[in-house]
Order: C-alpha cells, then structure tokens, then sequence
C-alpha cells in the first residue's frame, strides 16, 4: 500500500466558466500544455454512510494517472491521508481491514458512481512540479437505496500542491477567485452528491 498527502483547494464553477491562463501566474512559474483524462469512480460504504459520515471516502477508479483503489482519511482543513493499492476487481484486504475499523464490521457496498472529464493543467517553479490545477466536469449518480436514478452533473477545479503554503498554488487559486471561481461547499464530490 502506498500513502500520498493530499493537499487542495476545490472550487465550484459554472459550465459556462472560463479558465485562466495559468502561464503569467507567478514569477517563476510555467504551465504545462492542458492534458485531458477520463476517470470513472466507484465510492463504497455501508448502508448507513459510516465511511462518509467520518469524512472518509473509499473508491476504486480506473483512468488517470492514478488508477487504483483510494481511501482518503482527513488530516485537517485542506488536507487529506490517501492510501492507494493497485488496481483490482475486489477491494484489497489492507483496505478493507481499514474500514471494518470504521464500519464496526459491516461490510461496505457501491453506493455511487461518478464519471468525470479532467482537464489538467501542472504547474512548475524553478523547473519542477509545484502545483496541479484539475478541471473536472462531473456526471454522478447514487446506486444505494437512496438513489432514484437522478444523474447530476456539475463541473469544479480543484487545486492541488506538493507542499502546503505554496507559491503556485496560492497564484492559482487566488486567480480562479479573481475569474469568478468559489470555495466548495463540500470537501469532496462525493460528499456533494450526497449533500453533505
């Protein structure tokens, strides 16, 4: 299993919102030409929301650069733990074992799926990687029992830097805000299509 730190500013915008240019956006920095990846995630937890009702979330995703099994546990603010396992049919044993201490035991199931269209945009300083500008257009829908069928969609750019406090991401988000980008309401999609 690996262990990443996660941290990132989310943002929500319109459909119609139109993304700066990130290449002026700080002395020293450049901005990478604009990648595209198609993500589809599968979140898991038990039947009541143990999992998401801890702020924990638990995926298995495949595309992107980072295909595999998640589970993101919260540090503080805009920080999160994710540990990662290799991609898979069945949830890996190390993570199960992680939510069973969250579940009490009660095994977790699909209860969502959300596919997104990511465009990714790196930022450098002083010629290495500083920040990840991801801007991510979300089609979701619940598969629990709560769920009715309803697909929502929505798009949001999230910001995410290799060390707290950094240069490039503060320029980054501090442009968005400018562009007419807002502070997320929820820490997380699922979190979103879930209404919490």
């Amino acid at each position: 299993m690996s262990e990443h730190l996660e941290i990132e500013q989310k943002f929500e915008v319109g459909e119609d919102f139109r993304r700066p240019d990130f290449g002026g956006v700080g002395d020293g920095v450049t901005a990478g030409d604009p990648v595209t990846h198609h993500l589809s995630a599968t979140y898991y937890d038990t039947r009541d929301q143990r999992l998401a009702g801890a702020k924990i979330t638990l995926r298995r995703r495949t595309g992107g650069t980072d295909e595999g099994w998640h589970m993101k546990l919260p540090v503080s603010g805009d920080t999160r733990r994710e540990l990662r396992e290799p991609l898979s049919d069945e949830l890996p044993g190390a993570l199960a074992a992680r939510a069973a201490e969250v579940t009490g035991g009660i095994p977790v199931e699909p209860i969502a799926r959300l596919d997104t269209e990511r465009i990714v945009v790196t930022l450098h300083h002083e010629g290495r990687a500083a920040a990840e500008v991801a801007d991510d257009t979300v089609t979701a829908r619940r598969l629990d029992a709560a769920g009715d069928g309803t697909t929502l969609r929505w798009r949001e750019i999230e910001v995410e830097v290799a060390e707290a406090g950094s240069p490039a991401g503060e320029a980054a988000a501090r442009l968005l805000a400018e562009a007419g980008a807002r502070p997320a309401r929820s820490a997380s999609k699922l979190g979103r299509l879930l209404g919490r």
